[in-house]
């Protein structure tokens, strides 16, 4: 099969780490014997950019530049892919990828597939400052495209109660969560290096993310303060970049953690194994909200993947993903969160036990070879084979 996939960020910048899901999923369908193109739109990118092969994969940067006469040069370019291709898939919602994707696959007669990860509107709408037409047209473009579509993959089971309200038949909706790739994130991946980098002694409890807003690391520094508080020194790592960066260093000097709390900055992805293998509890802490509740959390599948004990808020899909190999605690409460690390730091039988069974589900359940797998599926259902030739 010929498979041609969209993701509208940059599928190569430390600053969009989220492209990792399309990489991956590229990869796996590449293991079972497809072709596979992806068209992605770089963040700086230069100008009749050359398509160029990674991973034995065909990579296709295109403009996101705002302007008629490059969306239209990059619909030129789409249609001929998808002539090549048997499907056409494309990830999110936003108007530089989805919008020509969607008219490449209709001229060409090709079946296209939605692959929904994330409900963007809503993190729209939690972002400040956005402009109200700009939210008005993502709106509509999100609640339009799971029914314009062939079948619709989620992340969640909220995404999929969305996709039925919109109208969408079951048997074109497929589950597809995040995964962990099983041989970067490893339980006998060496932290040595990474301890000694920043002077790590003793135990370390890590989160890895983004800091801007939506990703909750605040929830992580108060509850370092309320477990260094009650326990033994303990060092905490934040693992990540954006833009709340220096907001957050502000915090823990308010509350007196700067010899506690490291900041690493942003990490490529292919680093981040080395720092989980250096940490002796994983966290990730939510807020209980729709945008929360809608996702499958990448940082799970891949502490999981990595052996580690995880503490997590109670929201969305996180207990669902964890399945009793982690602590969970109560979303959006610092001394729950304080509590579900110290029990990890008092019981270090129960952390074997927990890094175990949590390898063991990555292997089983949360990697991106089933996810690839549930999608080949759904691309081959009889909604599809009417098309596909």
């Amino acid at each position: 099969m010929k498979i041609l996939m969209f993701h509208p960020h940059d599928v190569f910048s430390k600053q969009e780490p989220w492209t990792v899901r399309i990489k991956n999923l590229g990869i796996e369908f590449k293991k079972k014997g497809h072709e596979v193109k992806i068209v992605y739109f770089p963040l700086d990118y230069k100008g009749h950019e050359r398509n160029f092969y990674r991973d034995g994969m065909e990579f296709i940067p295109l403009s996101r530049r705002v302007g008629i006469k490059a969306y239209i040069n990059n619909i030129r370019v789409i249609l001929t892919m998808c002539k090549w291709a048997d499907i056409v898939h494309f990830q999110k919602c936003f108007y530089q990828a989805a919008l020509p994707a969607l008219i490449g696959a209709f001229l060409s007669r090709k079946p296209v597939h939605y692959d929904w990860d994330d409900w963007e509107i809503k993190i729209f709408h939690h972002s400040a400052r956005q402009p109200w037409l700009a939210g008005l047209f993502l709106s509509y473009i999100e609640s339009s495209l799971p029914v314009l579509c062939d079948s619709v993959s989620v992340a969640s089971r909220r995404l999929y109660e969305e996709c039925i309200r919109c109208g969408v038949a079951q048997e074109q909706i497929v589950m597809a969560p995040v995964g962990a790739d099983l041989d970067l994130f490893h339980p006998e991946v060496s932290g040595v290096r990474i301890r000694e980098k920043f002077n790590i002694k003793g135990p370390l409890v890590i989160y890895l993310g983004q800091l801007h807003g939506g990703q909750y690391v605040e929830q992580f520094i108060r509850a370092a303060k309320i477990v260094l508080n009650q326990v033994r020194p303990v060092n905490f790592m934040i693992v990540g970049g954006g833009y709340l960066l220096n907001e957050l260093k502000d915090l823990t000097k308010t509350l007196e953690l700067t010899e506690n709390v490291v900041f690493t900055g942003a990490v490529s992805h292919k680093e981040t194994p080395l720092y989980l293998a250096a940490a002796d509890i994983a966290v990730a802490c939510f807020e209980d909200n729709d945008i929360t509740r809608c996702k499958s959390p990448l940082k799970i599948a891949e502490y999981m993947a990595s052996g580690k004990p995880i503490v997590a808020s109670n929201v969305g899909e996180v207990k669902c993903m964890l399945g009793g190999v982690g602590v969970v605690t109560t979303p959006g409460d610092p001394q729950s969160l304080a509590e579900g690390v110290m029990k990890l730091l008092n019981d270090e039988p129960l952390c074997k036990r927990l890094s175990q069974k949590a390898r063991k589900r990555a292997e089983e359940i949360y990697n991106w070879r089933n996810t690839a797998e549930n999608l080949l599926n759904v691309y081959g259902n009889s909604g599809l084979k009417r098309r596909v030739t």
